[in-house]
């Protein structure tokens, strides 16, 4: 990142994106204002200080800091079913979406006096949607719908930089753009990629079996998608598919090789960074707007900006136009009955279709943009790339972002049953299995008659609520709590009073968060059940 300045300067750019993620957070949880909006509009303001006024973000640090790890947290929380079930459509996104994109956008800047070379790198730039950007708004829709989403923004990104390697190569070396050149670099990139990350993945497998703390499994788990991105790039493939695979191949075996400690911990770690990561570039793209502005020369701050409402417009009447044509192009030429079942009407269509944010990685491809090419001439029009492309992420995050959720309710997709009848089936066989092997257990372990009947009692109330079981759980579970606090409160006490040291308090603590963990993890099944047995709950 350069900040150009000293290790002072650096320190306060950290603390300032740090408060900033704090307190835009904090805001947008009290007005109900789109969070993205509000760190977006934290940055810009602290760009305009005289601080961060020679701030330039460095494309190495989101492609190689933050992408990765903000991609493999995706890849651990999507479904690998989903993704399957839904491939040919993610498929057709990630590279026919952001091909045509590309094209449009490339259109509409040579249309307004752009060479078409530097036109397709603005497409290039602009074609992929923002993993983060998608992610911080597109949370209240269907499982199969989000999953297509995120699947397609984790996707995409290798698309989009393929499709930029090349243009930079025609912008740089004055190259004349072959068709044939291009699909093997993209058929190279996206085969490596997936090798790479499939084969770190697994060879990750034996270590996970072997690591002997819960804290070696979370520091594993931070190092993961460096481990896949690292080895993609230096082999020139694609460092985004390597990733997404190792994280989807994790997912498929994870359960089998970490324990419950090193996954609570792991997923406690990851929930915060990515939180943190994900505010932080929305800031960091804020501060590099004035500094957009201020390096505009090629052309006039008026010509750039009707070129970037222009492409702005193009990137969201393309994806419209895609996700109200493709679907039923394809609607017609497979008519298989299975097929027919999973088509969603036009108004279910539409948030799909508006779920077009850009974000961060837009603006990082554009700032990887050489100024001079390999005969050392000057780069024309590279500052309007820059400039055109972090208006193109201020208008989709102002416009599309803090109106999808109106989009979401308007669709009134009906309820998942499928994710609802699943949840049943699993505790119902968790429940039977447990109930079988229980006699067998308690006698191994030398448990009481009365304690089995109660326990049994529990899980056979889990499987089958009887009428006020849920009521009765929930009061119970109430004086535990009650009952940890008691404890938490002397165990205070000992320590204030010298009777015991911060070492054990510690120590007991643990026991009790743990517990308390539990205890919150009830309440939410208890939830869970009542909104069954209630659909006008849920």
């Amino acid at each position: 990142m350069n900040t150009n300045g000293t290790g002072v300067e650096s320190l306060e750019l950290i603390v300032v994106v740090a408060v900033g993620v704090l307190a835009m957070g904090w805001l947008s949880r009290r007005t109900g204002l789109s969070e993205p909006l509000l760190l977006l509009g934290a940055g810009c303001l602290a760009g305009l200080t005289p601080p961060f006024a020679g701030f330039a973000l460095s494309p190495e640090v989101v492609l190689f800091l933050f992408l990765p790890a903000l991609l493999y947290w995706e890849a651990l929380t999507s479904s690998v079913r989903e993704i399957r079930n839904n491939f040919r459509s993610i498929a057709l996104q990630a590279t026919g979406l952001v091909l045509a994109t590309a094209v449009a956008v490339a259109a509409v800047a040579h249309a307004l006096g752009y060479s078409w070379p530097i036109a397709f790198v603005l497409g290039a730039v602009l074609a992929p949607t923002d993993a983060a950007a998608v992610a911080a708004v597109a949370k209240a829709m269907p499982r199969r719908i989000l999953t297509v989403l995120r699947a397609e923004s984790l996707l995409n990104d290798g698309t989009a930089l393929v499709l930029l390697a090349v243009t930079i190569e025609v912008v740089t070396d004055e190259r004349p753009f072959s068709w044939s050149g291009t699909a093997l670099a993209f058929v190279e990139s996206y085969v490596g990629g997936i090798v790479i990350g499939a084969a770190i993945a697994l060879l990750l497998i034996p270590v996970r079996r072997r690591l002997p703390a819960p804290l070696l499994h979370s520091a594993l788990s931070v190092a993961t998608p460096f481990l896949a991105y690292l080895p993609a790039e230096l082999l020139h493939v694609s460092g985004v598919l390597a990733v997404v695979t190792c994280g989807l191949v994790t997912t498929r075996f994870g359960p089998r090789v970490i324990g419950s400690d090193a996954r609570i911990q792991a997923i406690a770690f990851w929930e915060v960074a990515s939180y943190l990561l994900n505010g932080a570039l929305f800031i960091l793209v804020g501060i590099q707007l004035p500094a957009a502005v201020r390096a505009l020369t090629s052309v006039s701050l008026a010509q750039a900006a009707i070129a970037a409402c222009a492409v702005s417009v193009a990137v969201i009447v393309t994806r419209l136009l895609w996700f109200y044509s493709v679907p039923y192009l394809v609607r017609f030429l497979d008519r298989r009955p299975q097929q027919r079942d999973r088509r969603i009407t036009a108004p279910q269509r539409l948030p799909l279709a508006w779920a077009g944010m850009r974000g961060a990685i837009s603006l990082a491809a554009a700032l990887t943009v050489p100024a001079v090419t390999a005969e050392g001439h000057v780069v024309e029009q590279r500052d309007a790339v820059v400039f055109i492309t972090a208006v193109v992420i201020v208008v989709t995050l102002t416009f599309l972002g803090p109106t999808l959720p109106t989009v979401v309710r308007r669709a009134r997709f009906p309820e998942d049953e499928v994710k609802t009848a699943e949840l049943t089936l699993a505790r119902c066989h968790m429940s039977s299995a447990a109930l079988r092997a229980l006699p067998e257990l308690a006698q191994r372990f030398g448990v009481t008659e009365a304690a089995t009947l109660r326990m049994a009692q529990d899980i056979e109330d889990r499987m089958a609520p009887a009428p006020g079981s849920t009521r009765r759980r929930e009061s119970a579970r109430r004086l535990e709590l009650a009952l940890l606090q008691v404890k938490r409160d002397t165990l205070r006490d000992l320590r204030d009073t010298g009777r015991i040291d911060d070492i054990v308090l510690r120590t007991v603590q643990e026991v009790l968060d743990v517990e308390e963990v539990r205890l919150g993890r009830k309440a939410h099944d208890a939830a869970a059940e009542a909104s069954q047995d209630d659909p006008a709950r849920s």
